[in-house]
């Protein structure tokens, strides 16, 4: 496949709780400006209805490509529609994930293989630590080695995708994608909390909506945002963004969980980056 310079750059994210569209757009603004493509296309593909579009891209384009990590890989549940949306068409990508502290595992390796299947030459990939989703574990991070990580990832490639390079990822320790992290409770158990939904603190809830607008997955209705039913991928959206602090995880074997990783995950990850 023939390579050429870039002509524009866009960062595409899937974001609940919006850490992860923070990260992608700051490596997004500063490899545009090392490249001079100018300000980045913002493209979230967080929500139900943002990922029905398809994405078509072409030789022309630069594509940071951003996920955070679920149970060790790309959120299960939003893996289809990353395979079912994008057409690389020979375009330069960036893989970017994001994890909770603990740890990326198969999620980097995952992406990267998502994109070359879609046709994207993969330039450069990071797995980039952060605060975790639900847990009181990762509250340091942005750390100095993320910070000089993210400028590693930044200047590597950008040299890439001038000298037309791509990602060897079977030679760069990505390896092949394993199976999912399995949650454990405080005594060493698997925490089952599969069917777990958010609650609503019905003396909080003021009804303005914000919960029904972020779930990824439909899973709280705009009529009445205090219900949830159906598929719940744990992202916290809803419990993170809500004004009045009325969503909560009350499920035993969740917090059994939250406690496990609060005990045993206290050490300060460190970050992970490859250029072509």
């Amino acid at each position: 496949m023939s390579l050429a310079q870039p002509q524009r750059l866009t960062c595409l994210f899937f974001s609940p709780t919006g850490g992860t569209r923070e990260l992608a757009l700051s490596v997004g603004r500063a490899l545009a400006g090392k490249l001079g493509l100018g300000t980045p296309i913002s493209d979230s593909f967080t929500t139900s209805r943002q990922r029905e579009r398809d994405r078509h891209f072409s030789a022309d384009d630069l594509v940071v490509v951003a996920s955070p990590t679920y149970a060790g890989r790309v959120p299960n549940k939003i893996l289809p529609d990353w395979r079912r949306a994008l057409d690389g068409g020979g375009a330069r990508a960036l893989a970017l994930v994001t994890f909770g502290n603990r740890s990326f595992d198969s999620s980097l390796a995952e992406l990267v293989s998502v994109l070359e299947e879609a046709g994207f030459c993969v330039a450069g990939a990071a797995a980039i630590p952060t605060r975790h989703a639900f847990a009181d574990i990762g509250l340091e991070h942005p750390t100095q080695a993320d910070d000089d990580a993210i400028k590693k990832l930044v200047r590597g490639a950008a040299a890439a995708v001038r000298g037309l390079r791509t990602l060897d990822a079977s030679a760069v320790g990505l390896g092949a994608v394993g199976p999912y992290y399995v949650p454990l409770g405080l005594d060493g158990a698997p925490a089952k909390f599969l069917r777990a939904l958010p609650v609503t603190d019905l003396g909080r809830c003021d009804r303005c909506g914000i919960c029904a607008a972020a779930c990824p997955m439909g899973t709280i209705p705009a009529q009445d945002p205090t219900a949830a039913a159906g598929v719940c991928i744990k992202c916290q959206a809803c419990v993170r963004l809500c004004p009045q602090r009325a969503k909560s995880f009350t499920d035993a074997a969740f917090l059994s969980h939250r406690a496990y990783l609060e005990r045993n995950y206290r050490r300060t990850a460190e970050p992970f980056v490859v250029t072509g």
